[in-house]
């Protein structure tokens, strides 16, 4: 991608971000969620903050990038999205029980993405007041502060999950007796962020969508993190189940994952 471009994605990106943070902030919460219904399940909620986001966001990019299509969790595929050199993946809120509920654990994410994986990541962290922003060779920065991934044993650290219950049923115990915490609390986006900020040293995922990830793993893989597929191949944004790891536990976690398949 052109730079001049790229730079204009990543601003544009931190812009939409920002209003997404201080709308997410401002609406968290049951009593201000009249128009909340669940779509396939009682925890799987749709609420007017995720459509009005969607919408701001797709008029945003419209105007700013008119050439560039939209796929987004709430109102699906811009024509010609699957074949473009480009598209804007969006989810307007990853976590929305936890923001219904009013359970701080949530984050908007919205990422570029090219055939090689992503090429811009912004994720809105509301609860912590934190924008983590990516581009494709330029690193991370966490409101402004670079980050990177640290090389750590997972030993005596935490993996974010979220993993259906029969593969959680499977990994929880070989983490636990590494010495392992595993945490699964709602949200795909910053499960896989707290690795790109060195809070986790590994984040594993099983059941998620393209919008839910691609944001936050350009954050991972700028970071340092490393990420594979579920059988254990390098991927820049795989489908279907996932791996991310900081550089020295990747071995063992995928270990876990893999043993008995």
């Amino acid at each position: 991608m052109e730079p001049g471009l790229l730079s204009r994605a990543l601003d544009v990106a931190g812009r939409l971000a920002n209003d997404a943070a201080e709308v997410i902030t401002a609406t968290a919460g049951r009593d201000h969620q009249p128009g909340a219904v669940a779509k396939s399940n009682p925890y799987d909620w749709v609420t007017d903050t995720d459509r009005t986001l969607e919408r701001h966001t797709r008029r945003v990019l419209a105007a700013e990038f008119p050439d560039i299509p939209v796929v987004g969790e709430e109102y699906g595929s811009d024509p010609g999205a699957v074949e473009a050199p480009y598209r804007w993946v969006v989810d307007p809120v990853d976590g929305t029980a936890n923001y219904v509920a009013g359970f701080p654990w949530c984050a908007y994410s919205l990422a570029l993405v090219d055939g090689a994986g992503p090429v811009v990541g912004v994720i809105a962290d509301p609860s912590r007041a934190q924008i983590y922003a990516a581009a494709r060779g330029r690193g991370v920065r966490a409101n402004g502060v670079p980050v990177r991934v640290t090389p750590r044993s997972p030993v005596g650290g935490l993996v974010c999950a979220e993993l259906t219950v029969d593969r959680a049923a499977a990994f929880t115990p070989r983490a636990v007796a590494a010495h392992v915490g595993v945490r699964m609390l709602g949200s795909s986006a910053l499960a896989v962020t707290q690795v790109a900020l060195g809070h986790a040293v590994a984040a594993v995922l099983d059941k998620y969508r393209e919008w839910d990830v691609a944001g936050a793993l350009c954050l991972a893989q700028e970071a340092g993190a490393l990420v594979v597929d579920g059988d254990g191949r390098p991927d820049r944004l795989p489908a279907g189940a996932m791996v991310v790891a900081a550089p020295g536990a990747l071995d063992e976690v995928l270990g876990w994952w893999l043993a008995d398949r």
